[in-house]
């Protein structure tokens, strides 16, 4: 029998009950602007973190959000709709790859708030160029898609000199295989801005060890290693 999304007890803001209310786990995290791509991106995943990006901001445009990824890629145009949700919101979107950031994850990844992407350690992250199931199609699909995915892979090159300030025939040469990045080669190719949890701001708010407040405990931690 599986064992399920545990609950965790939360003390609703403005609610008169003494009581807490058991809610699942992810809601909590929710509440404290923590969200994970931990899937594929499929329009799923896509739409359930666009969703709650545009909800949180609609809730306290305020607070910065913060997108935990470990994901092998997916759907480019999934994608580009988180990325353009992270563009879209008004507060900071901090992205902080866990272990592995691949192909359209390391895009989301990039596209995070400048100073405020991050690689654990262990973590890696891979590139490459965008791939398309035209061959499938028939001959006016082929032509169609193949406009396409060429005009997506020129996009997402030009986002990727853009963060890298690498010339373009460099990362589009980069792209035309599987690249994988160590945290530092991510930082140095401009995909993260710190590895480990310097990168991470000095939060007001919640103390000690409450909230996403209590990653600065960690921080001070690894900041004495």
């Amino acid at each position: 029998m599986p064992v399920g999304v545990p609950k965790i007890p939360y003390d609703i803001p403005d609610d008169e009950d003494e009581e807490a209310t058991w809610v699942d786990l992810y809601d909590r995290l929710y509440r404290e602007r923590a969200l994970f791509l931990f899937k594929d991106l499929s329009p799923e995943t896509a739409n359930h973190i666009v969703g709650l990006m545009i909800f949180l901001n609609i809730d306290d445009c305020n607070q910065e959000q913060f997108l935990f990824i470990n994901s092998t890629g997916g759907g480019v145009m999934h994608g580009l709709a988180v990325h353009n949700a992270i563009n879209f919101v008004l507060p900071d979107v901090h992205t902080l790859c866990l272990g592995v950031a691949a192909s359209m994850a390391a895009f989301v990844l990039a596209g995070g708030s400048q100073t405020k992407r991050i690689a654990f350690p262990n973590a890696r992250v891979m590139i490459h160029q965008p791939t398309s199931t035209f061959i499938q199609g028939y001959m006016e699909e082929v032509i169609t898609d193949t406009d396409l995915v060429l005009k997506l892979r020129e996009e997402i090159t030009n986002f990727f000199v853009q963060r890298s300030h690498k010339p373009f025939w460099m990362v589009f040469e980069d792209m035309e295989r599987d690249v994988f990045l160590s945290p530092e080669e991510a930082k140095a190719y401009g995909i993260v801005d710190s590895v480990g949890l310097q990168g991470l701001p000095e939060l007001p708010g919640l103390q000690g060890r409450e909230g996403l407040q209590g990653l600065q405990v960690l921080q001070g931690r690894e900041g004495r290693k």
